[in-house]
């Protein structure tokens, strides 16, 4: 089977020359179509929160800045999860919502 390709491209090296060149052509017109974004986005689709109080301590951020905004932030529809880091002097709270989800 193979010595009869081998032989037929030996013989026909025309035919063979313009189906490379036809795929060489169809190759780069593909190409010139396919849609491809050059990085993709495959993050989730959140939203953070960053607060800064830099005379507060870690208890005090908790309790003053992150509760509250945990609290006003939980009643937003569509949310998947919600996350919060509290530091000294500072506040981030990460909402997570659904895809397709406007975030504003």
């Amino acid at each position: 089977m193979i010595e009869r390709i081998i032989k037929f491209s030996i013989k026909n090296k025309f035919i063979v020359g313009l189906f490379v060149v036809v795929l060489i052509s169809w190759g780069i017109y593909s190409i010139t179509r396919l849609p491809i974004d050059a990085i993709p986005d495959i993050t989730n689709n959140q939203v953070q929160v960053i607060s800064i109080a830099p005379s507060l301590a870690v208890q005090e951020v908790e309790s003053f800045i992150t509760a509250p905004i945990e609290v006003a932030v939980a009643n937003i529809p569509d949310i998947i999860e919600l996350r919060s880091i509290s530091r000294l002097g500072l506040s981030v709270v990460t909402v997570v919502f659904k895809d397709g989800v406007d975030v504003y």
